[in-house]
């Protein structure tokens, strides 16, 4: 049920974020304080918005989710025990309602996707096997096309058509993978708060970033490789 609190992982970093002030801040809302509420809105509304964004097809969407969230947090309030910080718990009632409601909208992942028919946790290459030497070649498992390296990638990422390509590869990642991508890449969250609020274990979470990453720079590469052949 997502008005319980996330799993709890060992999350020391839950832990350092908790001190008198968010105790403090969970009394006031539930007591009711308006103005509690508005700071922990404007504090989380946006992060909750770009995480609801990676699950369902349009802003209109997610900005649903994000409004449904609050409404079960208000709901829940006083039975979150506060065993994670109140930044995990609402992610977890976040992603538990996003996921419905992006099987609901059926366009949350592409038809290619779905036609894949892959299950979640499947063993799968981070890279494609054809982009290294076989046993025919002189370095059988060395690189045959290594990894292109790219001169100022924050200028590369800054145009519109990349972040539309960075987003739609995010999109077209497996469940998990675009979970952990989004929560350590995009939110910028630590490794131990996204095994809390996932359920995952330290060593599934690197792969499943691993996995996440290597996708998303494949795309990234196709999409600069066909930007530099039309010049």
């Amino acid at each position: 049920m997502p008005e319980q609190d996330a799993p709890s992982g060992g999350d020391a970093t839950d832990g350092a974020m908790r001190p008198g002030g968010e105790e403090e801040l969970l009394a006031a809302l539930r007591r009711g304080d308006d103005d509690a509420f508005r700071m922990v809105v404007e504090e989380h509304g946006p992060f909750l918005l770009r995480l609801a964004l990676m699950h369902v097809p349009s802003r209109a969407v997610a900005e649903e989710v994000v409004q449904d969230t609050w409404v079960a947090a208000l709901d829940g309030i006083d039975r979150f025990e506060g065993r994670s910080s109140l930044r995990t718990w609402l992610a977890s009632i976040l992603l538990n309602k996003a996921r419905t409601r992006g099987q609901r909208e059926r366009r949350v992942l592409p038809f290619s996707f779905l036609r894949r028919r892959r299950e979640e946790g499947r063993d799968e290459p981070s890279v494609d096997a054809d982009r290294f030497q076989s046993v025919r070649d002189q370095q059988p498992g060395n690189w045959a096309r290594p990894p292109v390296h790219w001169d100022s990638p924050e200028e590369k990422l800054s145009s519109d058509e990349a972040r539309r390509v960075l987003l739609e590869a995010i999109a077209e990642l497996p469940p998990r993978q675009r979970d952990v991508i989004a929560l350590r890449d995009i939110s910028g969250w630590s490794a131990a708060e996204t095994c809390n609020v996932l359920g995952l274990t330290e060593t599934n979470q690197r792969v499943l970033l691993h996995r996440a990453r290597s996708k998303v720079r494949a795309a990234l590469e196709r999409h600069f490789q066909a930007e530099e052949a039309v010049r």
